[in-house]
């Protein structure tokens, strides 16, 4: 056998393969013959004059082109993926989040799978899927675009989980905003979700580009050359293991913090509560007479009724709020709708424009149907702006100045932007603030951003307005300056409802009054026929809202 063994080595000495394979891996001394070969000359003096830690070298290593291509291509690659990741996890949440079931199964089976994976298995597996499927081989046989893939998929679903929490943070508000003043899905993810739920992710989502730069040296095993595997090459042939480690650190190091500055830049542009308040007043180059022509309410009419509810029915569980109401809202009518807190009149006016569902019942919106019980009209879509809606916590977009709050609707449904903009101003003229147009939500007081918001349903020339307790939110001393708005549009003609308990206000302004308790319309009278009403409930919440002014 040994003799067996010895005529074989002689003979693959003979033919030269030994020594191919001793020159292909690297495998035989370096000694001065090998090293010339290999255009290497001199290259083992610094392991044999140097003795420590060879600074020079790591010097050297500094200015290594080989190093700033391979960190170069790891930069490549660490941005391509952590913004397709960013994308396609987006995606992911939303599906987690979507009340279609297919959906939400298969971002859940997604984000199961992938974070199950260990990313090195799944370089390998993509990197050889062309043996099972030939066609993948154009794009997978390049092992940049093999590592890019195998990372997107696994990153992606770290990142649904990052904006998961980002979407779960962003208030509902938000959304019904976006939908009362007609905006459809994406839309509203586009304009108003997307640019807060950024915001709230990009502190984790640095953190994953960090993570995302380190894992690009696992795609060394692929013979992708990065930073790692350039350094592999090197200390193979010098032994110089820790100078050349340093050197790898260095640019791993210089890659995190350069995107690391970078996104810090980003993550302060977009944090618009950084931005201190203006204490000049704003000055916008705008003509009273203009102001006053874009600031004239022009109510456009159809139908008998304004609006109507028939048959309204609506439970949460086995819970009923409203029971088979009917209420109709004739042209240029106030109508306040005051009850206990629980008597459904929240429910009833949110239903009025398809922010509650109902059960049963229909919603007719100037003389045609807009809401049958769960299904909206085909074209509910387009008629909700004609219902502008006031809502009681505001519901103002915090990262858009006040102007762009109230310009946003009206561009998203591609209007003309001049005449946007002097409608917004004129609005905002309106409502007492056109010297705060450039200021952002968090910059004004409560009663001034309800009278923000009061101008944004405004700018989309509503026929009809819906207000939701529109000073529940505020302190007392704020009250009188959003009511002296909606007094005011009251006089002009406006068609209104609204849910309060401001009963010295109801009492004013309003040409009908409607009682609720328990989810049922208990009266609609007129607020001289309710003040004389001999009801012991309804004498101890009126007494209870407004002794002085309206005990009966």
């Amino acid at each position: 056998m040994k003799a067996l063994v010895a005529e074989a080595i002689q003979t693959v000495k003979a033919s030269g393969e030994y020594d191919a394979l001793l020159k292909k891996y690297n495998l035989a001394f370096p000694s001065d013959e090998l090293l010339q070969a290999n255009d290497l000359a001199n290259a083992l003096a610094p392991v044999d004059t140097h003795k420590g830690f060879n600074w020079a070298y790591l010097g050297g290593l500094l200015y290594n082109t080989d190093f700033w291509q391979a960190g170069v291509t790891v930069l490549q690659l660490s941005t391509l993926t952590w913004f397709l990741a960013v994308v396609v996890g987006f995606l992911l949440a939303l599906g987690n989040q979507s009340k279609y079931r297919v959906f939400q199964r298969a971002a859940g089976v997604y984000i199961w799978l992938f974070r199950s994976l260990p990313l090195l298995v799944l370089l390998i597996f993509i990197y050889n899927l062309p043996q099972f499927w030939p066609a993948s081989s154009v794009v997978l046989s390049n092992p940049f675009m093999a590592g890019l893939i195998a990372l997107v998929l696994s990153e992606s679903a770290y990142m649904a989980e990052i904006h998961r929490g980002a979407l779960q943070a962003i208030p509902a508000g938000q959304y019904e905003a976006g939908k009362a003043l007609g905006m459809r899905f994406w839309g509203i993810q586009k304009q108003i979700v997307m640019p807060q739920a950024l915001k709230v992710a990009l502190p984790p989502l640095t953190n994953q580009y960090v993570t995302i730069v380190k894992l690009t040296s696992l795609v060394s095993v692929i013979s992708l050359t990065e930073i790692l595997l350039v350094g592999q090459q090197l200390y193979t042939r010098n032994f110089l293991v820790m100078e050349t480690l340093v050197a790898v650190a260095f640019y791993y190091v210089l890659i995190v913090s350069l995107v690391t500055w970078v996104l810090g830049k980003v993550e302060h542009r977009l944090d618009v509560s950084l931005r201190k308040a203006n204490t000049t007043e704003e000055t916008v180059a705008v003509d009273d007479a203009t102001l006053n022509q874009y600031g004239t309410l022009k109510a456009a009419k159809q139908g008998e009724q304004a609006l109507s509810i028939k048959g309204a029915r609506k439970a949460f569980g086995a819970v009923p709020v409203l029971k088979d109401i009917d209420l109709a809202v004739q042209w240029g009518e106030v109508v306040s709708i005051i009850g206990p807190s629980g008597s459904g009149k929240t429910t009833l006016i949110r239903s009025m424009n398809g922010l509650e569902t109902l059960d049963q019942g229909q919603v007719w919106l100037e003389g045609s149907l807009f809401i049958d019980g769960k299904t909206p009209a085909r074209d509910a879509q387009a008629r909700i702006v004609h219902l502008g809606m006031v809502f009681q916590s505001y519901n103002l977009f915090p990262h858009k100045t006040v102007l762009e709050n109230l310009m946003l609707a009206p561009e998203y449904h591609h209007q003309p932007v001049a005449k946007t903009r002097l409608l917004a101003l004129a609005m905002l003229d309106k409502v007492g603030l056109l010297r705060h147009a450039h200021k952002y939500p968090h910059q004004l007081s409560g009663g001034q951003q309800q009278r923000v918001a009061i101008a944004r349903a405004l700018v989309m020339q509503p026929n009809i307005m819906l207000f939701d307790e529109p000073t529940s939110a505020l302190d007392p001393e704020l009250v009188n300056e959003v009511l002296s708005v909606m007094e005011a549009l009251a006089k002009e003609g406006m068609t209104m409802i609204i849910v309060t308990h401001e009963m010295r206000f109801a009492f004013k302004v309003s040409d009908r009054i409607v009682f609720m308790a328990d989810g049922e319309i208990v009266y609609d009278q007129t607020p001289e026929a309710l003040r004389h009403n001999p009801d012991p409930r309804l004498r101890r919440f009126i007494d209870h809202k407004a002794p002085e002014d309206y005990s009966i």
